[in-house]
């Protein structure tokens, strides 16, 4: 009888150990990504130019706060 509570206890800390785990990883990135976020201007300028625009500083500027705001949406 002691037995099946020593697995039933391992098997509940198991799995609470990775929803913890999942939670606090998943806090920790949207973190980083908020802080360090993937495309910075110079990235969206140059991405643009490729595709045969000319950007100018207010089209960047709005595209930058367009998706900082879709990020802060999520």
């Amino acid at each position: 009888m002691s037995t099946i509570w020593v697995i039933l206890i391992a098997v509940g800390a198991l799995i609470a150990g990775v929803a913890l785990g999942f939670f606090i990883a998943r806090k920790y990135m949207m973190n980083y990504l908020k802080k360090n976020p993937p495309i910075n201007e110079q990235m969206l300028r140059t991405l643009m130019m490729q595709m045969g625009q000319k950007p100018s500083q207010k089209k960047i500027k709005q595209m930058m706060r367009s998706m900082n705001n879709q990020m802060d949406n999520k």
